[in-house]
Parts: structure tokens; C-alpha cells; sequence
């Protein structure tokens, strides 16, 4: 069997299947936050929640900002936004083993 490249857009639903990623991107919709903020609303160590955050980094959903101390998290609206056109992309587009194949396996 064929292992296949998963698309892009996979990766980033598997950081939003979590559901304190989730969490934390509907909180980080309503404007940025620090750890700090975060750590309070959801009741979680520090540890955890910047571990949640760098996942969420590296799918491009979420930047920072150093300020002083402390590191502020915001949304990027433009790659959520962006999400549902990316998924439609991946499912639809046609896949050329099945156009090659002349009658049916069955």
C-alpha cells in the first residue's frame, strides 16, 4: 500500500482536535493573552498551557509577541479563516489513481 503526503490542512485540524487547543483558540478569538491569562481561565500549569501554544504556533493558528516578561498570544484570523477553503481543497481535489482506473475493482 501507498503512504500518501498528508495535505497541510490535516495537521492543523489535528491541533484544533484537542479540546484545550480549542479552547484556547476560542478565548484567543476575543483578543490576545498571556500565558498567565490563559493559565487562569483554564486552570492548567504553565507547562501545559505553553506546550498547547507551541502546537498551536507551529500550524501558523496563533503568533506571539514578547513584551518585557511575558509573552502575548493572538489568533491569526486569516489562517482559521483560511482553514475551511484549504479542507475543501484537499477533499476535493480529484485524485489521479481513481481517474486512470479503467472498471471497477469489484
Amino acid at each position: 500500500m501507498t503512504t500518501l503526503a498528508a495535505p497541510a490542512v490535516l495537521g492543523v485540524l489535528k491541533a484544533l482536535a484537542s479540546d484545550v487547543r480549542f479552547e484556547m483558540v476560542r478565548i484567543l478569538a476575543h483578543g490576545e493573552h498571556c500565558v498567565c491569562d490563559l493559565e487562569a481561565v483554564l486552570a492548567l500549569p504553565q507547562s501545559k498551557v505553553s506546550y498547547h501554544l507551541a502546537t498551536l504556533r507551529e500550524c501558523g493558528l496563533v503568533s506571539s509577541e514578547k513584551r518585557g516578561k511575558n509573552s502575548y498570544y493572538r489568533l491569526e484570523r486569516e489562517r482559521l479563516y483560511g482553514l475551511g477553503g484549504e479542507l475543501l481543497r484537499a477533499l476535493l481535489t480529484p485524485d489521479p489513481r481513481l481517474a486512470q482506473r479503467i472498471k471497477s475493482v469489484c
